[in-house]
């Protein structure tokens, strides 16, 4: 196959193509060096410059206060989920965790390892197809800890939560990062896995609070103290040198789009084609409440199993990849992120159309 097909999948995702592009040159000799970037030392003067550049534009971007840290770790989200804790619950202190969906289930779950864990808000019963609303703050806790976007359930933050002052707030942004302007302020840690928005697998972004820094435990491994990582510029031990070079380049392609404000226009701009349609069809329909739409992973159905399977083939056939919803869930998920084109989503729209002519009149005359 010759021709590059629409990518809906949740992650690894679709990446900007002039990113691609870059990479590919880099890939055979980074910066006319003769040497390739994933044969570079990370010690020598070449990567080195690639750090710097892409720690600056990072910065840059999301406007990122001196007072952080900004790192580039291994593992991904998964590693952070009982990182954080283990950095910074002792046995007697409490956490917040907002349960959302899957991956905040499975960071809560890994915090119990390391302190207490308290249930401020919850939607699991309704399969997590909101946001909860009447949230329940636990007194004095270390910290509390939202998943901004749940890709399995389609569902996002439109903003942070009102949390208590005391309680520094920690976001696993892996699936929305850098989607929209962000106020880093108001967060003691964001970190993202990059497979979505960033960049490559392998990779993950750690945006973290000096203090929290300072503050975190030293009875525990080296490799697992976030103050290693941060004394030592992510190079402690060789860091995912193509995937912090890759994730360097999207930075500027973000920054060639507009920016964080540009791209938020973007991202609303092609959701609102995809649920338009779907608010209006008699075949397909969303799975979360309306004012719980995740504009990064638009979940649908058509409420018949065998019909969501033949339409995920038809659109394979039309050369639109990746729709089948997560294993746990089932239906459709449509992952848009920053580098998803809004021709893919008119395109799936047409194909949707075309499918419910065919089959909703079966379905609902």
């Amino acid at each position: 196959m010759s021709e590059r097909i629409f990518n809906f999948s949740a992650g690894p995702a679709v990446m900007p193509e002039p990113v691609l592009r870059e990479a590919q040159e880099a890939l055979w000799s980074l910066d006319g060096t003769g040497i390739g970037v994933m044969e570079h030392s990370h010690r020598g003067s070449a990567f080195k410059a690639v750090l710097a550049q892409t720690e600056e534009v990072c910065r840059r971007l999301a406007n990122i206060p001196d007072d952080y840290h900004v790192l580039y770790l291994q593992g991904g989200a998964s590693t952070q989920f009982f990182s954080i804790p283990m950095n910074f619950l002792q046995s007697g202190d409490t956490a917040d965790y907002i349960i959302t969906g899957a991956w905040s289930k499975k960071a809560a779950s890994q915090a119990k390892q390391y302190g207490k864990v308290h249930v401020a808000g919850s939607s699991e019963d309704r399969n997590f197809c909101y946001l909860p609303k009447a949230l329940n703050w636990t007194s004095k806790a270390r910290y509390t800890h939202i998943t901004s976007n749940n890709t399995i359930f389609g569902t996002q933050w439109p903003g942070e939560p009102d949390v208590p002052t005391d309680s520094p707030l920690i976001c696993d942004a892996s699936s929305d990062i850098f989607s929209r302007p962000i106020d880093v302020r108001k967060y003691g840690m964001i970190y993202a896995g990059a497979q979505k928005n960033l960049g490559p697998s392998g990779v993950t972004l750690v945006i973290i609070r000096d203090e929290l820094v300072k503050e975190a435990s030293l009875d525990i491994p080296e490799m697992m103290q976030f103050r290693t990582h941060a004394d030592n510029e992510s190079c402690y031990n060789t860091p995912p040198t193509f995937g912090i070079y890759v994730m360097g380049r999207v930075f500027h392609w973000i920054e060639q789009q507009g920016g964080l404000e540009a791209i938020a226009e973007q991202n609303q701009d092609k959701a609102n084609v995809l649920y338009r349609f779907l608010d209006e069809s008699v075949l397909f329909k969303p799975t979360a409440d309306k004012d719980s739409r995740s504009l990064m992973n638009v979940t649908f159905v058509t409420g018949d199993a065998e019909l969501d399977t033949q339409f995920i083939a038809t659109a394979k056939e039309a050369g639109l990849d990746g729709l089948k919803g997560h294993r746990s869930v089932g239906g459709m998920r449509a992952s848009i992120y920053n580098a998803f084109p809004k021709a893919g989503v008119e395109r799936l729209v047409e194909v949707m159309r075309a499918f419910e002519a065919k089959h909703g009149e079966a379905k609902h005359g």
